[in-house]
């Protein structure tokens, strides 16, 4: 009889209380949603589109927002389901572009990030680059000689250290696409910082990397 309940307890602990299923159900929707705002609306920010998907679908902030993670995730979903041929070519544009800036920029030994390098990249994203230089002037006196637009922004962003790095950032335009270049100094070029994805080493792929992306399979 003992054994009985034993068993039966322990079948009971396996399925998750239906507070915690509702709150995994809220977590999904909300994270379809913002994967669809960041797709189709030119949303780069992963919380502002978590808040603005909270707001649409009517939960309340204070519940558990989905992590970056998970919306990356719905995201690739996403791409998968309806991003077809014109997302492919879209992405294969961007990378061809990168290549060709990551070419023009060969002396800040240039890294390429983000959406166009995990191909999550929309019809609205931009080609995130890491670039490194003894100091931002460096780059910028490049850009003037080349009669090369420019606009300049900053951002914050996490660091090794558990605290937050002001980066200065460059934007440009090729070939139809804003390539964002993030100018950090050339020592940072032995580690990535921590993703704004899950707090690990951000991924950065060389030249050769982001040309390899664009050889055909086989």
């Amino acid at each position: 009889m003992s054994h009985q309940q034993k068993t039966r307890t322990k079948s009971t602990d396996a399925l998750p209380p239906r507070h915690d299923r509702k709150l995994k159900q809220v977590r999904l929707e909300v994270a379809a949603e913002a994967a669809r705002i960041i797709a189709t609306e030119g949303q780069h920010n992963f919380h502002a589109a978590k808040k603005k998907a909270a707001e649409r679908i009517g939960i309340s902030q204070r519940l558990a927002l989905p992590s970056n993670i998970e919306v990356q995730q719905a995201l690739q979903h996403y791409q998968r389901l309806y991003g077809g041929q014109e997302h492919a070519s879209n992405l294969e544009h961007l990378r061809l572009v990168a290549v060709s800036v990551m070419n023009s920029l060969h002396d800040y030994s240039p890294r390429l990030v983000g959406p166009v390098l995990d191909g999550t990249a929309g019809k609205h994203s931009r080609i995130a680059m890491h670039v490194f230089c003894d100091a931002p002037e460096e780059l910028v006196m490049n850009l003037l000689d080349r009669g090369k637009p420019f606009d300049q922004e900053q951002r914050q962003i996490r660091w090794h250290d558990g605290g937050h790095k002001t980066v200065p950032i460059l934007v440009i335009e090729e070939n139809g696409a804003e390539v964002e270049l993030a100018v950090f100094n050339r020592i940072d070029l032995r580690q990535p910082p921590p993703s704004p994805l899950d707090g690990r080493p951000q991924h950065r792929a060389n030249l050769y990397e982001v040309e390899c992306l664009l050889a055909p399979a086989g």
